[in-house]
């Protein structure tokens, strides 16, 4: 039932050393990795080639240690399951129905776009980018990523000279702009006056400039790309498998974030997470011991974990809403990684994924076409173009405004484009 297969989605060995990176498919050895705090350091996302001088706190998608915990602990009311529905639920989806009422209005979508602004959309008020456009900063944000190939297990992490200076070109524009169209006029207004939000709390935490663009930069990211991915990926899934599409739509929320557990952990949207040893690790696999050194580069082939059959039992390539798993193995396995970097946003994205598939779903869209699928190797995640879906049975006239701003950004279009003889517009 897996729609999204890398080049490197082998299942055995489940603990390999290859001279140069571990490679390990085992859930447990996996765990035992993430969960080595202060034996193991983030490596991936290019971390280690990420300056830290210039910065007054380091930031925390790099962080490791006492450091990285408290500014966890700083952050994590922000993105609690109750907070989440208590505080944002309204909001979000009261975005996700009018995302959906202009589906219905215009008679279709592409999801992914639509998923796009969406998700920016939430995490902007979450984190208190809410100064600006949503649609120009989600632009913005997408810039980031038009990046050349990595390897982080060849020296220089396998760029030219180049590539490295087009990495740079690639990554810094946007992020220049994005500091200076949302990050700046969102700290100018919290600086005159605090709200609830990060980046007030990053503000009074005495964050720098520096230090508060790259966690905006973090939030931004990852909110918009993992969660835009897995909203796509996971109507593609419901849409393909009429009997879970059923259940999800008829089900309790608790049922349904089961489902979406179930599709995360089949089709991770991150399908590798990378740590430095900075300390020996002991691992072991069904009884066999391994040691890895201090200084060794570690692969984490999440999707191989996910689908590990000793820890996931019966059928671990198929979707099994409420599986009988052991004690203490996470229902979407390692999607969300575990340990010292485990997503704080884990809630917030099942939540809001599944606040606007339930609406569209309930608008019963036909799909036009399934997506196209390609990988993102800086984020070793997959990119899903093209989900087009048709709501001409459910759709009425467009709303004559369109871009009457709310919470002070407008509200998010795209242009018209058009597929198979089928205009639609967002």
């Amino acid at each position: 039932m897996r729609k999204a297969m890398g080049a490197r989605d082998e299942t055995e060995p489940r603990v390999e050393y290859d001279g140069t990176m571990w490679r390990i498919r085992s859930l447990e050895a996996a765990s035992t990795v993430l969960r080595a705090r202060h034996r193991t350091t983030q490596a991936g996302f290019t971390a280690e080639k990420i300056p830290r001088g210039y910065f007054r706190k380091h930031p925390i998608l790099i962080s490791d240690g006492d450091e990285h915990d408290a500014q966890r602990r700083e952050v994590a009311r922000y993105f609690a399951p109750a907070v989440v529905s208590a505080k944002y639920g309204d909001f979000i989806n009261e975005r996700a129905q009018t995302v959906v009422d202009r589906a219905v209005a215009n008679g279709g979508l592409r999801l992914d776009e639509a998923a796009l602004n969406y998700s920016v959309d939430v995490t902007a008020e979450i984190v208190g980018l809410t100064e600006s456009s949503i649609d120009a900063m989600a632009e913005r944000l997408v810039g980031f990523f038009r990046q050349p190939p990595v390897d982080l297990a060849a020296p220089g992490m396998g760029r030219t000279r180049r590539q490295w200076i087009q990495a740079a070109v690639n990554g810094l524009l946007p992020i220049g702009r994005f500091y200076l169209r949302d990050v700046r006029p969102a700290i100018a207004s919290r600086r005159s006056r605090r709200r609830d939000d990060v980046l007030s709390h990053l503000l009074s935490a005495g964050y720098s400039t520096a230090d508060i663009l790259v966690e905006c930069v973090t939030y931004g990211t990852a909110g918009m790309v993992t969660t835009r991915e897995f909203i796509t990926m996971a109507c593609w899934h419901l849409l393909t498998d009429a009997e879970l599409g059923r259940r999800y739509i008829e089900s309790s929320q608790p049922v349904r974030l089961t489902i979406l557990e179930e599709i995360i952990r089949l089709d991770p949207v991150v399908g590798h997470l990378y740590r430095r040893a900075q300390a020996d690790v002991e691992v072991s696999d069904d009884g066999c011991p391994h040691t890895i050194s201090a200084g060794d580069l570690i692969d984490v082939c999440v999707r191989q974990t996910n689908t590990d059959p000793q820890a996931m039992g019966t059928a671990p390539e198929t979707i099994i809403p409420g599986r009988d798993l052991g004690r203490g193995k996470a229902a979407t396995g390692l999607s969300f990684s575990d340990g010292a970097h485990a997503c704080p946003g884990q809630p917030l994205a099942l939540y809001e994924t599944d606040a606007l598939l339930h609406k569209l779903l309930a608008a019963r869209p036909r799909l036009l076409r399934e997506p196209a699928i390609s990988w993102d190797n800086v984020i070793e995640g997959y990119r899903l173009r093209g989900l087009d879906l048709s709501l001409l049975e459910r759709s009425r006239p467009a709303a004559t405004d369109r871009s009457a701003p709310q919470h002070g950004r407008g509200q998010p279009q795209s242009p018209a484009v058009d597929h198979s003889g089928l205009r639609m517009t967002l």
